[in-house]
Formats: structure tokens, C-alpha cells, sequence
């Protein structure tokens, strides 16, 4: 299946048109509140603002399955995100990413970008997966991955036609 093709819901629990992304450079994110890892919600902003104008946009999808970093519901992650690091790109339903109840979103993202060694499992908070404009799988970016060179892997992204 597409990566556009996924079922996906907004933090409300509506329908989110993925569809609507094509042609689109996606960042998607597992993101979490209550994790060291929190504070890049300020620079995912910061990289949504920069670039949504050439056609960007990064989807945040809660997980609490790494230490109950994310024991709230989507909605109020959405409210904290938005007052505490001034979030605007979309909070999407709360999901898992790991075993058999992961999204079929993340169980698609860790098959064509695995992690070391081949290991498909996400091992924590805000992993990134960049998707090209074509809804190609470009690259996984760890938690901890220096922002210069996400920042450079997506202007690449951007420039592809």
C-alpha cells in the first residue's frame, strides 16, 4: 500500500485525507510529552514554518509505548504542544508504532526504512521517517540525529521534482 493510501485521524479523531499530501514532503513523527525528546517539537515547528511554503508538512502522531511518555490523549497533547512549543502542523490519533497493533502507517515507514542492523522496530520517542513527494520512503532519522543533517536530507527532498 501507498503511503497516501493509509487510514490516518486527526487528534479529534476525524478522517485525515493523506491523499491530500501527495506531492507533499512529509516528516512523520512519533512524539511524546513527557520525554528529554520533547523540546524538538520547537524545532519540528521551526523546519514546518521554514518550509511548508514549498510544499512540506510534518504529521505528529503521539505514542505512549515508551515509558508512558505520552499518557494523555491526542487532543490534549494537541493543546500542550500548541501553548507549550507553539505547534501548528498537524497532531494526528494517538497510535502505537511497535508490534502487532502498530499503525499499518508505521509498520509500512519501518519496512522501507529499517533502523541499525535492519531492526524495524522504533526503540523510542520522535524517530522520524522523511517521505518524498512521490511517497517514497526516503530515510529514517533517529531521536537523537543532529538537526543539520535532517535539515539537509529535507532541503534534498524539497529540490526533487
Amino acid at each position: 500500500m501507498a503511503i497516501h493510501e493509509h487510514d490516518c485521524r486527526t487528534h479529534r479523531g476525524e478522517p485525515f485525507n493523506l491523499q491530500a499530501l501527495k506531492g507533499q514532503v512529509l516528516l512523520i513523527v512519533n512524539v511524546a510529552s513527557r520525554c528529554g525528546y520533547t523540546p524538538q517539537l520547537r524545532e519540528l515547528e521551526r523546519l514546518y514554518g521554514r518550509y511548508r511554503d514549498r510544499g512540506f508538512t510534518v504529521l505528529a502522531f503521539p505514542c505512549n509505548q515508551f515509558a508512558r511518555q505520552a499518557p494523555e490523549s491526542a487532543l490534549d497533547f494537541c493543546a500542550m504542544s500548541s501553548s507549550q512549543y507553539g505547534v501548528t502542523f498537524p497532531i494526528m490519533q494517538k497510535v502505537k508504532v511497535n508490534g502487532s497493533q502498530a499503525h499499518p502507517l508505521f509498520k509500512e515507514l519501518k519496512q522501507h526504512a529499517p533502523g541499525v542492523l535492519g531492526t524495524t522496530l522504533i526503540k523510542w520517542n520522535f524517530t522520524k521517517f522523511l517521505v518524498g513527494r512521490d511517497g517514497r520512503v526516503i530515510r529514517r532519522f533517529a531521536p537523537g540525529e543532529g538537526r543539520d543533517v535532517l535539515a539537509l536530507a529535507l532541503e534534498e527532498a524539497l529540490d526533487e521534482t
